[in-house]
């Protein structure tokens, strides 16, 4: 029914397991696309220009912000990440729905110009399962983890300016109520109102007709 597309933004806490629960359930739903995002910070092993990130200089980024081609950006622990923004302008356009992995700072920014997008805050079982999961990267230093698992709590603070909260104790169950939260937004009444309002519209004629 809905024919523009759908904009999911997913973010939570670092080590919340973001990107690992889209990697899980975006070959499950064929209709819905990943925008990938652009960062100033250096590739983890085994990620790939353009499938995980536009990898960008510092320099390049900035031009991006001066000529206003990101939808969100902000720079985090000492990198920036932004959200190209033609291709999800294009994509919503064209009917597809978009999901953004991003961070808090970036959906909030999001939220202020989609207020219709759909909002999940992603977060682990429990603070000591926060732990275990970013010290679990290898790439973190003394200070750097310090400065992740100090800042979660606070993160943690901004759920009630989400539309959904979810729970990510096992990688299967979160993908599963995600996929639900996305098809009782694609039949809401609100995302419909074209739709539904054409039928009534149709309803009130052939009664006309009728008599």
């Amino acid at each position: 029914m809905v024919k523009k597309g759908l904009l999911v933004v997913l973010s939570g806490p670092s080590g919340a397991g973001k990107g690992t629960v889209c990697k899980a359930m975006l070959p499950t739903m064929p209709d819905l696309g990943y925008s990938i995002s652009c960062t100033t910070r250096q590739p983890r092993e085994g990620e790939q220009e353009g499938v995980n990130y536009f990898f960008k200089t510092r320099e390049q980024f900035e031009e991006m912000i001066r000529n206003d081609e990101l939808l969100e950006w902000a720079e985090v622990y000492g990198n920036y990440y932004g959200t190209p923004l033609r291709y999800v302008e294009e994509e919503l356009a064209a009917g597809r729905n978009v999901l953004l992995e991003i961070d808090i700072q970036g959906a909030l920014q999001v939220k202020r110009k989609y207020p219709n997008g759909v909002f999940i805050f992603l977060i682990p079982p429990s603070l000591a399962e926060l732990k275990k999961r970013i010290l679990g990267r290898g790439t973190e230093t003394e200070e750097s983890f310090k400065l992740r698992f100090g800042s979660a709590a606070e993160e943690m603070k901004h759920i009630h300016e989400y539309d959904y909260v979810v729970v990510n104790d096992e990688v299967e169950k979160a993908v599963e109520r995600i996929r639900c939260i996305i098809h009782a937004e694609l039949c809401s009444v609100k995302r419909n109102r074209e739709y539904y309002m054409r039928l009534i519209q149709e309803g009130q004629n052939d009664a006309v007709s009728f008599d």
